[in-house]
């Protein structure tokens, strides 16, 4: 019997790997010279070979990834070559094992290896939190209603039914939800976070986050479709809505209003973020070296790793929670008949076997357990229709599809081009172009100024997008929601923490207040208030 075996050196720390058959080979030629001290035998095998480094390193070559993307202009060319310089960052992983990026990638960070907007990959045992992003289980909300009001008296009654920016909602004007009381809060990931979790109920935020009112036509193949999908409830209630198969065979078909809200978790999720990609970066530095921030993992069965899954699925159902809130207070607000809802997420964690796949702004499009393929909704701008679509589960692209149309430039790039000589914003051009590119629509920004990066002006062609969805054949596109309305934050000016606050001298005082003096004149002058001036 060998005086080493391989169990041996692993308990001495040689870490198990190609270099093993070696020092055991070297082990029987110390023992032939007569040596039979084991210690003296591990010294020796300290002196003739370097123990090479136990932690994880990235891999010399990023892994190949799916590409359902195809640059139609230059634009299109330098935003893609960004995606893929991220993406190369990323898939140097050792945990990831496939990667994707969809129709609408563009990329969302400068820091290494971030994963871009669009972007999705497959992780064996392990979650990475900055590959689901702070805006955990950002997602697509739908509910086909009834109404007898007028487009402006709903989007009134929408207006006042959900708050968009920053904070959260006061305590005299919050909403209950049941998901409130459930026994989540000794979860590391979400202790200390009730009020969190109350005080954003029914509340949006800003950014590209909307609420969109808009029109379903009913007809006989997207119920079809629906039914032989396996999403037999909502065929059925749909149909019976309809008033059954009489009424879906007219050429028209029938239509129904539709309320389409999309969001994340708010202040929950991202301070669940902020904790999950905490704990990341101290495992990962644990094990492994040389991992940029952006890539840093938690092992999936690890005690840490699963309490952090639980996290992710509470904060999952209080999102539709989220979306379930605002419909409900708009449904009672205006009197509407609920006729059938459904939903998905698109920035999320989602296990299949023992991958857990990652989206940034990608659309779950596989078959559930069912085998039914999964609905989505995919929003393109506020003046286009949302597709209504079925996943295709191309495994070439690891079963996703879009979240929406995505960006060729920053929003700093956009509004550089409506800038005066002087660098000031020309917002009378901004308007015109906001109202141009929104005709017909009644769009409303929650804080009365328009923002332009969030209009259609902001996003890749719809058509564009939605061909490459049929393209690379991500999802079948089995209906669409028409606008009439949308509802998002606007420009509400600095965040609360990048404004200075700063005492001013006497003389910038008095300049503030000639300032004033002269506009208020020149407003009442004109006899109204123009380029976002107000009465303050």
């Amino acid at each position: 019997m060998p005086i080493l075996t391989g169990n041996d050196l692993i308990e001495a720390g040689w870490p198990p790997g190609p270099q093993f058959p070696e020092l055991l080979a070297a082990v029987r030629t110390y023992e032939e010279r007569g040596i039979s001290d084991p210690g003296y035998i591990l010294k020796l095998l300290d002196r003739d070979f370097d123990r090479p480094d136990p932690k994880l390193t990235p891999r010399e070559e990023p892994i190949d990834f799916g590409e359902a993307i195809e640059a139609t202009c230059e634009a299109d060319e330098e935003n893609i070559e960004g995606v893929r310089r991220f993406m190369r960052q990323l898939l140097r992983t050792p945990v990831i094992e496939a990667g994707a990026v969809m129709p609408d990638a563009c990329p969302a960070g400068a820091a290494a290896a971030t994963i871009p907007v669009g972007g999705a990959i497959s992780v064996r045992n392990a979650i990475l939190p900055a590959a689901h992003s702070a805006d955990i289980c950002c997602s697509m909300y739908a509910t086909v209603f009834r109404c007898d009001k007028a487009r402006g008296a709903m989007l009134d009654d929408l207006t006042a039914s959900t708050r968009f920016g920053f904070g959260g909602r006061k305590k005299e004007d919050r909403h209950f939800h049941p998901v409130l009381e459930e026994s989540v809060w000794s979860n590391k990931f979400l202790q200390g976070l009730e009020e969190h979790a109350a005080m954003h109920l029914a509340d949006q935020g800003d950014g590209n986050h909307f609420a969109y009112l808009g029109k379903l036509r009913l007809t006989r193949a997207f119920i079809d479709a629906l039914s032989n999908a396996g999403h037999e409830t909502i065929a059925r209630e749909l149909h019976d809505a309809a008033g059954g198969a009489a009424a879906l065979d007219d050429p028209d078909g029938v239509t129904f209003y539709t309320l389409v809200t999309h969001h994340g978790s708010r202040g929950l999720g991202a301070q669940v973020y902020k904790r999950g990609h905490k704990a990341a970066l101290k495992e990962t530095e644990r094990i492994a070296k040389e991992i940029p921030k952006a890539a840093a993992w938690l092992d999936a069965e690890s005690e840490i790793g699963a309490e952090y899954w639980e996290a992710l699925q509470y904060v999952g159902r209080w999102t539709q929670a989220n979306h379930q809130s605002i419909h409900a207070r708009f449904l009672e607000r205006t009197g509407a008949e609920r006729v059938t809802e459904f939903g998905n997420e698109h920035n999320f964690v989602w296990k299949r076997g023992d991958q857990f796949l990652h989206g940034k702004g990608a659309t779950p499009a596989w078959k559930d357990d069912a085998g039914r393929p999964l609905l989505g909704l995919i929003p393109l701008n506020m003046a286009a229709p949302i597709l209504v679509t079925l996943g295709r589960d191309n495994a070439d692209f690891l079963s996703f599809a879009p979240h929406g149309a995505g960006r060729n430039q920053s929003r700093t790039a956009t509004l550089r081009q409506f800038r005066k000589a002087n660098g000031d914003l020309d917002e009378r051009a901004i308007q015109r172009a906001i109202d141009e590119a929104t005709r017909g629509l009644d769009i409303r920004w929650y804080y009365g100024k328009g923002d332009l990066t969030e209009s259609p002006i902001g996003y890749k062609s719809a058509s564009q997008v939605r061909g490459q969805i049929e393209q690379f054949g991500l999802a079948d596109i089995v209906a669409e929601v028409t606008p009439l309305g949308c509802i998002m934050a606007g420009d509400a000016g600095p965040a609360p923490w990048k404004r200075r606050e700063k005492e001013l001298t006497p003389k910038q005082k008095r300049q503030i207040e000639h300032r004033a003096d002269r506009r208020k004149l020149r407003q009442k002058m004109r006899g109204s208030f123009e380029d976002g001036d107000s009465e303050d």
